[in-house]
């Protein structure tokens, strides 16, 4: 059945791409699904509607379109020049209008830009041609269905420390977004290193904790939790090299702590 969307939170892109994820509270599990009969029709985007959403939603729709670009961009350099300046461009886009929209979400030219950079974050564009991640939400979708936590907040996160525990694999393309989108300066590594910091400092600035027990005391045997629901479900190998093992997915985890 065709349909049409009216867009009242910029995030998840759903207004341009066939995507959706749901919970089933008595099992504590998320799960994604798309295709395409998801797709809709047409959509509409009025910025106007960004003045009346609440703090804490905007800070996680920054920050779910911000990682949504990450998970298509941080992985390794296949030469795809275009489509790492598409990525750069809205990421660098999201941290400038960010302060400008907390403050002031009726500023409808930044709540236009803010809209946009969500819908070209996650409708396909950016991940033609290119390897892609992803791990970080499959991880992330584990601690929304075992403790509630906001999605967006789930991803700030698992991904500090995703990058960390792949340094070797991901070092090029953390450099890379540390010099165009940061604009840091100096030896490679230390730049690459500087790059996950500077992610970190952007979550803390829209109040996203980066840590997960700052939002639950009972974290403990979270990790172990997690390997053996990939384990179960046949989850061996995810990430841009299918190579993240439900073990290495603990090790993530147990870092997020």
């Amino acid at each position: 059945m065709p349909f049409g969307t009216v867009l009242t939170l910029p995030a998840t892109g759903s207004e341009m791409n066939s995507g959706a994820v749901i919970t089933r509270a008595e099992t504590q599990e998320k799960r994604s699904m798309g295709g395409p009969g998801l797709f809709p029709a047409f959509s509409i985007l009025d910025p106007q509607v960004v003045r009346s959403v609440p703090q804490r939603q905007l800070a996680n729709g920054i920050t779910d379109a911000f990682t949504h670009v990450l998970e298509q961009y941080m992985t390794y350099p296949v030469g795809a020049r275009l489509q790492d300046r598409f990525a750069e461009s809205i990421m660098q886009t999201l941290i400038e209008i960010a302060p400008v929209i907390m403050q002031n979400p009726s500023d409808t030219d930044a709540a236009g830009d803010f809209m946009y950079c969500c819908t070209m974050a996650l409708n396909g564009l950016i991940q033609k041609g290119v390897p892609t991640d992803w791990a970080v939400h499959a991880m992330g979708h584990e601690l929304t269905a075992l403790y509630n936590i906001d999605h967006a907040r789930t991803l700030a996160i698992i991904a500090p420390s995703h990058y960390r525990y792949n340094f070797r694999t991901k070092r090029e393309k953390l450099t890379q977004y540390g010099q165009r989108v940061w604009g840091l300066t100096g030896p490679p590594e230390e730049v690459a290193i500087r790059a996950i910091g500077r992610t970190e400092e952007f979550f803390h600035s829209l109040d996203i904790k980066t840590k997960l027990s700052q939002y639950t005391e009972n974290y403990e045997g979270t990790a172990e939790r997690i390997e053996d629901r990939f384990t179960e479900r046949g989850w061996l190998g995810l990430g841009e090299h299918k190579s993240l093992t439900p073990q290495d997915v603990r090790a993530i985890v147990e870092m997020s702590y």
